[in-house]
């Protein structure tokens, strides 16, 4: 029915690694560790090296040229009673932790079911 990371959840079963958990009565939480860095993109750096040769002092504008790359984690915890599963699951965009805040939701809803 859905898939959040390695964890694989049926109609009864949330299917972990570390073996089943019973579906109903579980305790999902979800939580979003990011980091945003900072970096020269390729390309100035490459326009950057072949326009020394042309003009020095305004290909070194090029490396002033910043991105922002964003990348980090969404944690999935799963529990029902003494079982408990964290799912470590890597992202690098917005969309992606969306995604995996809405499959959790809807696990969720069955859970409760």
């Amino acid at each position: 029915m859905a898939q959040i990371g390695e964890i694989t959840v049926t109609s009864s079963t949330v299917r972990t690694p570390s073996g089943d958990i019973p579906l109903a009565g579980t305790q999902w939480h979800v939580a979003d560790y990011w980091q945003s860095e900072q970096k020269t993109p390729t390309w100035a750096i490459v326009v950057a090296v072949v326009g020394f040769c042309v003009l020095t002092v305004f290909s070194l504008l090029f490396l002033l040229i910043k991105e922002t790359v964003h990348r980090g984690t969404v944690q999935v915890t799963v529990t029902n009673g003494p079982r408990q599963y964290v799912a470590r699951i890597p992202v690098t965009s917005e969309p992606q932790v969306q995604q995996i805040h809405q499959q959790v939701n809807y696990v969720r809803s069955l859970a409760a079911i």
